[in-house]
């Protein structure tokens, strides 16, 4: 292992390694198929930008993140590292460019969107990049069964029949045992592969859950006492800004960020977080994959999320730089009562799935057999409002669309401006002469943008702007001019929502989804709430809960979340301990009984000491709790 360590030093200099990271890199090197889970932060992407710079060729790396891709390319160049990257809104041109580029070109990463995959484009030039790793962010994307399914990952097994010497490194930071085994399967990994899993022990971050009468209260409270960066996570768009607006009537710096926002506005409140001008961000989940900041000190969870997984990610964005800081989960009961309702609103029934496909293709006045890779401006509430629906039973009825490869539909999706001339050189210089005026422009196109004349180009206004030395406001008034004349095609960019056909219409008679996967994707769903609820109510260590949910059965209690500080504080003396121990024995002797009937009967002792009792009696194995309350001796329920 000297030269990667030689690698690690030169690149990003540092002496070691951090805890599994030799490990998976040696299973590399090795020739294994490998799969990694470390959390948020623990160093994903070194797993295989190490390996890939001590083997001669090409990383393939794969990744659903535009924002990220972009980052870790740029963060490559600065060291010195050659790399590329294709995503959604480049020209065919400039996707042809990159490929000829991997080919040709003296490049060690190319960073591609899983849909790129199985185009005849990136087909073609494949057999010549030589890959030597094909890297899987965010690997738990493969398995329907887990919380965040984008089918395009399923595509990724077929690179097997085309590269079938070429090891798979699967990366994620948070993966059940069953979607654990789900990816191993999705991705073909052979039988000698190896598996990594870094303990979900983080010693420098306190989990807690309250349940306050007032949150606006509880917030402000909790940054007036805790100094320095946070998020306050929403699951609305609304309260984001609401909250934003609160915490600066109260003197506390802040702003919102949600999909919804311009590509530029994200970017603009984004970087002003990440400098710490900004220094409470309240978003949606929109915000956060990809961002490389590491002294947020407190996360909090306004609103309950829906999944552990999400929300072990986002509030493991808090204490990166291993010094104390704070993750808190604010809810009420009413939120979990709603929780259990969620599985028969996100997986509506087929009937309505197809009402939705009905209404979109008559909305979008897509004609019959058509429509294959087009992508559609898409605004949910004019549509809703237009077709009187229900705008829930919309979102999960896309969300279902989007499952089984009908259409894909993204909040955030950034299309550049592009522009083709349209008329041959001889006229060109013709209108040159006529419009001296728009000359400029023209000459900036294309000096700028090769290939211009044969496909269209992806522009950046900002960029054409400056180098012509003309105001953007001018520069895109003169692109409209041009279009009108008939010398270029010019579409302005694109930061909408924006739906894409995946393929052609078809008749509501032929449309059809299989129903058996919706139902597997539901239990799945369902099971997650409960874990998640779980969590809420649980009495027990907060990180051993997430810990043992992710399948580290080893982790240890943390000592320092709200469950263990109460523990400590909590002292059964040995009497009271055998006369709760004795109570419990007789009422569950014969059969379960609810946890609530036995606090109740045990009413002359604390609540905390029963639980407290309860926890040590089922982590002995003398009781069994299960997830809806009841308690009965071990293995007799």
């Amino acid at each position: 292992m000297v030269k990667t360590i030689d690698i690690l030093k030169k690149y990003w200099g540092y002496d070691i390694f951090r805890p599994l990271q030799e490990d998976i890199i040696s299973s590399v090197l090795d020739g294994k198929d490998t799969l990694a889970l470390l959390p948020t932060g623990g160093g994903k992407s070194i797993c295989f930008q190490v390996p890939a710079l001590v083997k001669e060729g090409l990383c393939l790396v794969i990744s659903p993140l535009i924002a990220l891709m972009k980052d870790q390319v740029e963060s490559l160049k600065k060291k010195n590292i050659p790399a590329l990257s294709i995503y959604s809104g480049m020209s065919f041109f400039e996707v042809k460019r990159t490929l000829e580029n991997a080919v040709h070109g003296n490049f060690k990463f190319l960073y591609v969107s899983p849909e790129r995959l199985e185009t005849n484009l990136f087909l073609e030039y494949l057999p010549g990049m030589h890959i030597n790793l094909i890297a899987v962010d965010e690997a738990h994307c493969v398995s329907q069964w887990g919380y965040d399914f984008r089918p395009p990952y399923l595509r990724i097994a077929v690179l097997r029949e085309h590269l079938p010497d070429t090891l798979i490194l699967a990366l994620t930071a948070s993966a059940t045992k069953e979607v654990q085994d789900d990816i191993c399967d999705k991705l073909a990994f052979k039988n000698d592969h190896k598996r990594f899993q870094k303990s979900f022990e983080r010693p420098n971050l306190s989990y807690s859950v309250f349940s306050p009468s007032s949150k606006q209260n509880k917030l402000i409270e909790i940054f007036k006492n805790v100094q320095g960066s946070g998020i306050v996570y929403c699951k609305s768009r609304k309260r984001t800004k609401e909250i934003a607006e609160l915490l600066k009537m109260n003197n506390i710096n802040s702003d919102y960020y949600h999909a919804g926002l311009t590509n530029t506005e994200r970017t603009t409140k984004q970087e002003s977080w990440i400098k710490n001008e900004t220094r409470i961000i309240a978003c949606t989940n929109a915000f956060g994959m990809g961002i490389d900041k590491s002294n947020v000190r407190t996360v909090v969870h306004y609103d309950v999320p829906d999944a552990l997984e999400s929300y072990y990610q986002e509030a493991g964005r808090a204490g990166r730089d291993e010094k104390k800081a704070y993750a808190v989960l604010l809810f009420h009961q009413n939120e979990l009562d709603d929780l259990e309702k969620q599985s028969a609103i996100r997986y509506p029934p087929f009937e309505e799935v197809k009402n939705v496909y009905k209404a979109l293709v008559n909305y979008l006045q897509l004609p019959s057999g058509s429509g294959e890779g087009i992508y559609f401006d898409f605004d949910i509430n004019d549509f809703v409002k237009k077709f009187n629906l229900n705008i829930y039973t919309v979102n999960y009825s896309l969300k279902v669309l989007e499952q089984e490869e009908f259409i894909s539909y993204n909040e955030q999706i950034f299309l550049p401006s592009t522009v083709m001339f349209t008329c041959d050189k001889n006229h060109l210089q013709e209108f040159e002469k006529t419009y001296p005026d728009l000359e400029p422009v023209i000459k900036g196109l294309l000096r700028s943008y090769e290939g211009i004349f044969d496909y269209p180009s992806s522009i950046y206004e900002n960029q054409l702007a400056g180098f012509i030395k003309k105001d953007v406001a001018g520069l895109k008034s003169d692109l409209k001019k041009l279009q009108q004349f008939g010398v270029i095609e010019y579409h302005p960019q694109k930061d909408k929502p924006q739906i894409q056909f995946l393929r052609n219409r078809i008749s509501t008679e032929d449309f059809t989804i299989n129903q058996n996967n919706l139902s597997k994707r539901k239990i799945a769903f369902e099971k997650r709430l409960q874990a998640m609820i779980g969590y809420v109510k649980t009495k027990a260590c907060r990180s051993k809960t997430i810990g043992n949910y992710f399948n580290d059965l080893a982790i240890k209690p943390c000592g320092i979340c709200d469950n263990c500080i109460n523990e400590k504080s909590i002292v059964v003396s040995k009497t009271e301990f055998e006369n709760i121990t004795m109570i419990i024995e007789k009422l569950t002797e014969k059969v379960p009984v609810h946890s609530n009937l036995l606090l109740k009967n045990l009413n002359t002792f604390k609540k905390e000491k029963v639980w407290k009792v309860l926890n040590y009696l089922q982590a002995e194995n003398k009781i069994s709790i299960t997830g809806d309350g009841l308690v009965g001796k071990w293995k007799g329920l």
